[in-house]
């Protein structure tokens, strides 16, 4: 079994900036948001590990963190943090989505 490193670093990202938002601007929202979806794509990165066919968690966690960082994004002309954010979650999407269609390889 591969280990998600893409996948994990994706994590690692999305936590470290809510803890980053958290220590520039005092945000608990950012923290707690960072954190939360930082937990949620680490979960997803394990499973991927696990089981490649396991990318529900993982694409859902993306998935809303392109919605929403987007429209922050597109709201507020910003690159950081939401700019960024919404563009590593939208190639995580298109990632996983690859990860979906392409056909299991026998061993």
């Amino acid at each position: 079994m591969a280990v998600d490193w893409l996948g994990f670093g994706y994590a690692a990202l999305v936590a470290s900036g809510g803890l980053i938002g958290y220590a520039k601007a005092g945000s608990v929202p950012s923290l707690a948001a960072g954190l939360f979806f930082g937990s949620l794509a680490g979960l997803g990165a394990y499973q991927l590990s696990q089981n490649p066919n396991n990318v529900w968690i993982s694409l859902i966690t993306s998935g809303t963190l392109t919605a929403v960082m987007g429209t922050r994004f597109y709201n507020s002309g910003k690159f950081m943090p939401a700019g960024l954010i919404a563009g590593v979650s939208l190639l995580m999407v298109g990632r996983l989505a690859l990860k979906m269609v392409e056909k299991p390889h026998d061993k």
